[in-house]
């Protein structure tokens, strides 16, 4: 397990944030900066796991209608919009700049999945219900569908760990910042989920949308709106990927499918 290069990455950037440190006023703030992040990464990720789960049907939202349905769709474009923004050279300015003094640059990815929590805790917790639920399972077909919702996080979270789980967490910026240390980005992913299609994250996530047990007319709006988000937005991460990586990015997407896996298997790494 331990020769796994992604966890001998993410071992090695822990044990360096845990040699002895210098500089208090440093160490508190990558370690408050830390705290806060992963919190708020908890608190999105609980909200949208349980808010989903009830179809978008119990949530803290009391917009009065109609306004409702404008609030909630403003609420559904929020998270793509600054989202894709600040993967743009100017949002990664914008980024390094949010946190005053020397370190906003190394806090860049930690600032990033901070906002980006936030920015899910926003959508989920915050939404308006409409009232109405079209389909509640139950039975066996509410195990049934709870189990594939189930299977659905857990190949989020192992897309997730496959694409570099310090950078996802926002781990990686508030580590180096303890550990005095350039953050390093994790190379282009091509092992585990990466091997078999291109988008294991997007794909993911988008599984999570459809596997849900109560279906409403509030989940129908959000599983087609971050359904549509999920098979377009990858296109610009590619680009930037292209960019960085040239020819290797270019074998890899000739070998491995975008969304759906291949029959045939092809070698991401040649």
């Amino acid at each position: 397990m331990w020769t796994d290069p992604r966890l001998a990455r993410l071992l090695n950037l822990m044990l360096a944030a845990l040699r002895p440190p210098r500089g208090p006023g440093r160490i508190a703030l990558a370690l408050s900066f830390g705290a806060v992040t992963h919190l708020a990464f908890a608190a999105g990720v609980l909200a949208m796991g349980v808010a989903m789960f009830f179809g978008m049907s119990e949530s803290l939202g009391r917009v009065p209608q109609p306004w409702a349905w404008l609030a909630n769709i403003g609420l559904i474009a929020q998270f793509p919009l600054l989202h894709s923004a600040l993967l743009t050279r100017r949002g990664g300015k914008v980024l390094a700049r949010l946190v005053p003094g020397p370190h906003g640059a190394t806090l860049a990815t930690t600032t990033y999945a901070l906002i980006a929590s936030l920015q899910l805790l926003a959508l989920f917790a915050l939404w308006t219900p409409s009232g109405i639920i079209w389909w509640q399972a139950e039975g066996a077909a509410f195990a049934g569908v709870c189990t594939a919702y189930a299977l659905a996080w857990l190949l989020l979270l192992k897309a997730s760990f496959d694409a570099g789980a310090e950078v996802q967490s926002g781990a990686l910026g508030w580590m180096s910042l303890l550990a005095r240390i350039k953050p390093s980005f994790p190379d282009m992913p091509t092992r585990g989920l990466f091997a078999v299609i291109r988008q294991p994250i997007y794909v993911a996530f988008a599984l999570t949308l459809w596997t849900v047990p109560v279906w409403t007319p509030d989940q129908l709006l959000l599983a087609t709106s971050y359904t549509a988000y999920c098979l377009l937005a990858p296109r610009l991460k590619e680009r930037r990927f292209a960019a960085r990586y040239g020819a290797r990015f270019a074998r890899y997407r000739a070998a491995v499918p975008y969304a759906l896996p291949s029959l045939t298997k092809g070698n991401p790494d040649a």
